[in-house]
């Protein structure tokens, strides 16, 4: 008797989706072929519900197993899994956790490989099955997965990887998204989008739906004309988005008998705060961490406001202030805690209890005697690589003496670095003092990290926060007080309405700014609101109370961290019915996986949690489908891993080849027409035109007879008849300098030229619109904005569209900056002769009036004099009032890439 398939929901989640096989040519043999892989994403009022189907076909003559794995994200809700083989369905049932370890102990006492599914990323979990497939049998997998998602500095995130690793014939991602509030922007990012691919990628917007689609065809997955059956599709595809806050008492929305309160109120000043930072300084800190601290301190000191005190302790068996007491973060006080980071040393023991003891101690002085601000907010912030060693290293102990100290006074936020850390110790002692832990990955990004975690608290708005609803009006309503609000975030509650409750539901939400008390009313009509969510398309049923469900449970859950045994167990019961009534995997249940007969007849999917990963080394890794022939030992073999998103290594990008046959570009007259986003920076970018041989020889290839030519510092391209290209040598080290400033494009140009090494230690381009700032150095490029920063390696292919701005990477190392009527700032990774940092400009004619700076002078009015009589090498140059030598002499053209070409041009010196 066939079970019948369970009915597909609709909807989306933000995840990391990763769905791969092994190499073409090992698939080929194999003959396990994916026809079909398709991703139906839906966020409806930021609740987000995703559907991955994949259909596969054994086209061998023999039994193959296949494993099917991907990643979600932490804090998803794995919802069904079936899979469907010859029209059999076979389900997941999800049970109490300790019912199903039973199931898959008697399993594993079988001899069964019963595959218990427990694995950890950065920002993942994995999920796999593995399932034996007859010969010319059909296989299709379905997984689906909830999650609410969580303002970030702004913006919700959507983020799906993706990885087939063979050519699909129907592959398709569908992301909806619809918020009644309106949306106010959205914008993609991809590592793995070519030109091609690009035409396949949709994006409608209207002001409160949205709908991103990707179908590539067969032949744009295609890696390169040579390698026609392996797949470019290799990377991430990322949706940011926010919505519009018109109401300052937030957005009410109701759906099938439901309410949601979104609260995230705009215009509001930031509260002063006294913040003292605990950073461990003890042996196991060497190295590489203590580095990346002391260089996220610098930065984190450096965005402390004017009005805000802070202090520093650093402490390994010993607890020291910097300061005896807090000061003010002014310049002077800023600069030498900048010193004091500085010189930061890793040594000796870990003693947790004593540093955060001093700090509490720092700020009950600064209290008593009246020296915090009336008020202001204070914060201890624990950084920390290790369990405590010296002074109380019980951690029991530990978190009730600073409980007891704290006494709800302050806040306390604490930073796990790396897997050696005890993260269910420092959880419980954030919790446990209105706070919250988070762990830092050791990774090149770690520094960003830090800062990227101090943003997320460095502007508090409001403190003591509670929602208020008539009594008669709702009912299970979930946590409705919160301590802090900052900005960038947003409060959510969610509860059941009473049967009788009235036509317009009202709300209030009190709390307290900086020196008074505030009251937001708002109201919201039932009729209304219900009406909104009856669009099938964006929507699936019941989605609401799916979510008050997921928000009920999490916050359940994290309750338990801080209670009492007997207090605990309650809280457990509450949060494991719900699960198991909403068909939740959570901590506490787990699906058990049933199969054909005559397979192993148990797998189990459990959650994992956090402090699961200590003690080992954990990766993001994945590989989707992997297959053997069943009845011999040969080994599994996996189909590689990526690290995080941002350093993830990207495998089969889409060759460039050698860069003289990327240049096809037209001759023509006139502007220059859209930007090709793959392609270097092409040598002539200006309107081509005859150049007299007195003024501008042609281009000759490098002789093996004279000394090597060296790349200049910049090669500008100018706009006008004689002259169309300018070779500037930054010969005087000016520290940073501003290179180009254009108020008129919104764009500032800064760098620091380092003249002995012949290349720039780093570039920052800041736009005003959109607010963004892009920071490259030799190792990587770093993207600010709305306060969140990514980090991203040379030479990985990025495609990222934002309003106003696009910004591409290729594999050889350059970064263009461009939109349709700006200036086009190039990053190029440069590997040449001087290798190091280059910076390139394109489609200057678009500079205003207005462009100043170093290099910007040279788009003021620049006049040529005429060729000297008796040496024709030499002209002189005059720029807003000031004669430049300029000396035609033979350079090699970085912007075409290694190894560049020679050219000649006039040689200006700074």
């Amino acid at each position: 008797m066939k079970t019948p398939a369970p009915g597909r929901a609709c909807g989306v989640v933000l995840v990391l989706l990763s769905l791969a096989t092994l190499q073409t040519l090992r698939a080929q043999k194999n003959d396990i072929d994916i026809y079909s892989l398709t991703v139906d994403s839906r966020v409806s009022s930021r609740f987000a519900h995703t559907v991955v189907t994949s259909r596969v076909v054994n086209k061998a003559s023999t039994l193959q197993e296949v494993t099917f794995q991907m990643e979600l994200p932490k804090k998803a809700f794995i919802t069904n899994f079936s899979m469907i083989i010859d029209g059999v369905t076979y389900p997941g049932n999800i049970k109490e956790k300790a019912a199903a370890q039973e199931q898959y102990s008697a399993a594993v006492e079988r001899g069964e490989s019963a595959g218990l599914v427990k694995a950890t990323g950065r920002k993942t979990e994995q999920f796999q099955v593995s399932v034996s497939v007859a010969p010319a049998a059909k296989i299709t997998f379905e997984l689906v997965y909830e999650e609410l998602l969580v303002r970030h500095l702004g913006a919700y995130e959507l983020l799906l990887k993706v990885q087939p690793q063979q050519l699909v014939k129907h592959l398709q991602m569908d992301i909806y998204i619809f918020e009644p509030q309106g949306i106010s922007f959205l914008e993609t990012e991809s590592t793995f989008m070519t030109n091609e691919l690009a035409e396949a990628l949709t994006t409608t917007q209207n002001k409160t739906k949205a709908h991103v689609r990707f179908r590539p065809t067969l032949s744009q997955q295609q890696k390169s004309p040579e390698q026609q059956q392996d797949t470019v599709l290799d990377g991430n595809f990322i949706v940011r988005y926010d919505v519009d806050r018109t109401v300052s008492g937030g957005s009410i929305q109701i759906e099938n008998g439901y309410f949601v309160h979104y609260f995230a109120p705009e215009h509001l000043a930031t509260i002063p705060k006294n913040v003292i930072f605990v950073i461990d300084k003890s042996g196991s800190m060497s190295g590489r961490k203590i580095q990346q601290t002391r260089e996220a301190l610098i930065k984190i000191l450096g965005d402390l406001g004017p009005r805000d005190q802070f202090n520093l302790i650093s402490f390994s068996g010993e607890a020291t202030p910097w300061k005896p007491q807090l000061v003010a973060a002014s310049a002077e006080n800023v600069n030498a805690a900048k010193s004091y980071a500085a010189a930061i040393q890793a040594r000796g023991g870990t003693n947790i209890n004593d540093a955060i003891l001093m700090a509490v101690q720092l700020l009950e002085r600064a209290n008593r005697e009246e020296l915090l601000p009336p008020g202001s907010v204070t914060l201890i912030i624990l950084l920390t690589d290790g369990d405590p060693t010296v002074g109380e290293t019980n951690p029991s102990e530990i978190q009730k003496n600073v409980q007891e100290a704290i006494d709800g006074q302050h806040s306390l936020f604490c930073l796990g670095f790396g897997f050696d850390v005890s993260y269910a110790f420092l959880e419980k002692l954030a919790l446990d003092n209105g706070g919250l832990a988070r762990r830092i990955y050791e990774d090149s990004d770690s520094a960003l990290q830090l800062q990227d975690f101090y943003q997320e608290v460095a502007n508090p708005l409001m403190t003591s926060v509670a929602f208020e609803y008539p009594s008669n009006t709702v009912e299970a309503v979930t946590q409705d007080a919160f301590r802090l609000f900052f900005k960038g975030s947003e409060l959510v509650v969610a509860g059941k309405l009473r049967d009788q409750s009235p036509d317009v539901f009202s709300a209030k939400v009190r709390g307290q700014l900086h020196m008074e008390n505030i009251t937001f009313v708002t109201e919201s009509r039932v009729a209304e609101q219900e009406e909104a969510f009856w669009s099938p398309r964006y929507i699936f049923h019941s989605f609401m109370e799916r979510l008050w469900a997921y928000l009920t449970i999490q916050q359940l859950l994290e309750q338990t961290v801080s209670m009492p045994d007997a207090e605990k167990q309650a809280l457990e019961a509450r949060a494991l019915n719900l699960s198991l009534s909403y068909s939740f995997v959570t901590p506490l249940t787990s699906m058990v996986i049933t199969k054909p007969e005559g397979q192993e007849q148990s797998q189990v999917a459990e959650k994992p949690v956090e402090n699961e990963n200590r003690h080992r080394n954990v990766h993001s890794g994945h590989t989707l489908f992997r297959y053997h022939s069943v009845g011999g030992k040969a080994s599994r073999v996996s189909g590689g891993s990526s690290a995080d998103p941002v350093f993830s290594t990207r495998r089969g990008w889409r060759g460039q080849g050698v860069f003289d046959k990327l240049y096809n570009f037209p001759t023509r007259l006139g502007p220059p027409g859209p930007l090709h986003p793959h392609l270097p920076y092409p040598p002539h970018r200006t309107p081509w035109r005859p150049t007299p041989p007195d003024v501008m020889p042609q281009t000759t290839m490098a002789s093996p007879h004279h000394a090597p030519i060296q790349p200049p510092s910049v090669i500008l391209p100018l706009p006008g008849r004689s002259v169309d290209r300018l070779c500037v040598d930054l010969k005087r080290s000016q520290g940073p300098t501003n290179l180009l400033s254009d108020p008129g494009q919104g764009i500032e140009v800064t760098g620091h030229y380092e003249t002995e090494k012949g290349h720039f230690s780093w570039i920052e381009v800041t736009f005003e619109k959109p607010q963004l700032q892009v920071r490259a150095s030799p190792e990587h490029v770093v993207v600010t904005r709305n306060r969140r920063s990514s980090a991203y390696k040379w030479k990985k292919t990025l495609y990222s569209v934002m309003p106003g701005l696009k910004m591409t990477m290729d594999k050889a190392g350059l970064l263009l900056l461009s939109s349709p009527d700006r200036v086009t700032i190039g990053l190029l990774s440069w590997d040449g002769p001087g290798a190091g940092l280059r910076l390139l400009l394109r489609d200057t004619d678009r500079f205003s009036s207005h462009i100043n700076g170093t290099l910007g002078q040279f788009y003021q009015g620049v006049l040529w004099e005429p060729l000297a009589a008796a040496d024709d090498s030499k002209r002189t140059l005059k720029v807003q009032g000031h004669d430049h030598s300029a000396t035609r002499e033979l350079k090699l053209d970085y912007q075409e890439g290694p190894p560049g070409t020679e050219i000649s041009c006039w040689s200006v010196e700074l």
